[in-house]
């Protein structure tokens, strides 16, 4: 069985150095399949080293934070281990993010520049010109537009330990005025980027699909840099597009696929529907994360495929990794599989006072070298989710079976889980409160098969003359289309408390009687 030891020995001490991993004889071998291009490992690393002088030389410092605004793209994987050899930190953002959204998050974080990956997405490309951004050129890369010079923008101190150094940020909210940027180390991304390659058994010879976006913590680690840290080659998808990928499984010798349940639910969807073929000749390992894996969908993508669906669970503050299955124990149910290597967990009761019996479901706690260092700009948030020796609150309920097998039973949190991506009500009762007429929201998750969707409940002064079509307008302007609402109820009030607190539970029982 590995060990925390297994996963740290020749662990490199920053991201960039995963490409020193490999010797001069795999330059030639592919790194990065991108639109029918494919760049060399050797390719990548002079990429990087360059792509690194240029942005040196447009001001980028170490311990600065720079937002890269794109999607999954060759451009993107060789800014994130440039900045990591200038020691300054990447803040990875979707492209697809509202204008509003990455406005609040470059406020922030106090970027000291953004770069927009335009040539690959047209949303980066909307973002660029709104930004009044100039056009760079990079080797063996695509063009991209670079913001302006923050000159507020103080580095941060730059830490000795690749513990306790950050290498990145994720935000995990963006909308209220108060978003959650994620500080993770280099060692935090590190450690799951070996885990996941250990664990999935990768190896030189594999080509892995990769449209999980590398923006989310899951599509960066455990795809993205698990697979460059065991050499090999990662076709990068900017979008999941069924027909194409139903295509690469067939021609390209994809052997690994990651992806959300909605991915294999779209796909045998189109396959029942006769408009796509499923044919995966080279295919070895599949694996379903992001949100809860329903049984029915499993048995379903296995009987199709012939494989194994494997299963796990994990949040951006572990990045995110904190349980899988294994390949050589494959599971008949949707047990999200045995903590990693290294990991500690407790099931805490109600009042966290002891842990539970078990078998019993009980609050998941863990702690580990993947755990965040803490939250930026935010030691009381930090401390309402860490402990000061380590212990993190995941906020999710969940089981151990006797042989270590975990299973969440449900949240804790408010947090709604839609097509892999985190949806938090407040940010988006935030913006609809904003709709003029609107006196109060309330957002929750309704389940639906392999997914869950955004339901909303208003409260609003005039319902007669309220008009739903138009606060739909409004969101699409500042909300990513995953946080969008799929129903919006108006009720003549809310149920709530004396106090006026919201029962959310009352809302949650009406939409999923929807």
């Amino acid at each position: 069985m590995l060990t925390r030891e297994d996963v740290l020995a020749g662990l490199p001490d920053y991201l960039h150095q995963i490409l020193d991993r490999h010797a001069s004889s795999h330059d030639d071998a592919p790194a990065l399949h991108e639109s029918g291009q494919t760049l060399s490992y050797g390719q990548l690393r002079e990429a990087v080293v360059r792509l690194a002088k240029q942005f040196e030389s447009d001001g980028i410092r170490a311990g600065d934070r720079v937002m890269l605004v794109a999607e999954n793209s060759r451009l993107l994987v060789a800014s994130l281990l440039a900045l990591s050899r200038l020691n300054a930190w990447s803040v990875v953002v979707n492209a697809r993010l509202s204008a509003g959204e990455i406005d609040n998050i470059r406020a922030h974080c106090s970027a000291r520049r953004v770069l927009y990956g335009s040539a690959t997405s047209k949303d980066a490309a909307g973002h660029a010109e709104r930004a009044n951004a100039v056009l760079r050129m990079a080797t063996h890369l695509d063009s991209y537009h670079l913001g302006p010079l923050n000159e507020d923008c103080q580095p941060e101190f730059v830490e000795n330990d690749p513990s306790r150094q950050v290498a990145l940020m994720i935000y995990t909210t963006g909308t209220t005025g108060a978003p959650k940027g994620v500080m993770l180390t280099h060692r935090n991304l590190l450690y799951i980027a070996h885990s996941a390659s250990l664990l999935r058994q990768l190896c030189s010879e594999d080509r892995v699909y990769a449209v999980l976006p590398i923006s989310h913590v899951y599509g960066l680690s455990a795809v993205c840099l698990a697979s460059l840290f065991a050499g090999a080659a990662l076709q990068l998808e900017a979008r999941f597009d069924p027909q194409e990928l139903a295509r690469a499984l067939r021609d390209d010798g994809i052997t690994l696929m990651q992806g959300v349940p909605t991915l294999y639910a779209r796909l045998l969807e189109l396959a029942d529907a006769g408009q796509i073929e499923l044919y995966a000749p080279k295919l070895r390992f599949m694996y379903a994360g992001g949100s809860p894996l329903d049984m029915t969908l499993k048995t379903a993508v296995e009987q199709r495929f012939g494989l194994t669906l494997h299963n796990g669970y994990g949040l951006t503050e572990s990045s995110p990794t904190i349980s899988q299955t294994r390949i050589d124990a494959p599971r008949s149910d949707t047990s999200i599989g045995l903590p990693i290597p290294g990991l500690d967990i407790r099931l805490m009761n109600n009042d966290r006072s002891a842990c539970v019996a078990q078998g019993e479901v009980g609050e998941l706690w863990v702690r580990g070298p993947n755990v965040m260092k803490g939250y930026y700009r935010a030691p009381d948030k930090t401390l309402e989710v860490l402990t000061t020796d380590g212990w993190l609150n995941t906020g999710d309920l969940a089981r151990q079976d006797s042989d270590g097998a975990l299973f969440i039973a449900g949240r804790s949190k408010e947090l709604i889980i839609r097509s892999g991506f985190n949806v938090y009500p407040p940010e988006v009762e935030a913006v609809i409160a904003a709709f003029p007429g609107v006196v109060i929201a309330a957002v929750v998750g309704r389940p639906v098969e392999g997914n869950e969707e955004v339901v909303a409940f208003l409260q609003v002064a005039n319902r007669e003359a309220f008009d739903t079509t138009a606060l739909k307008a409004f969101l699409a302007e500042r909300l990513s289309p995953y946080k969008r609402p799929s129903h919006i109820h108006l009720l003549d009030s809310l149920p709530a408390t004396a106090s006026g607190k919201i029962l959310k539970h009352q809302l949650k029982a009406q939409a999923e009687a929807l």
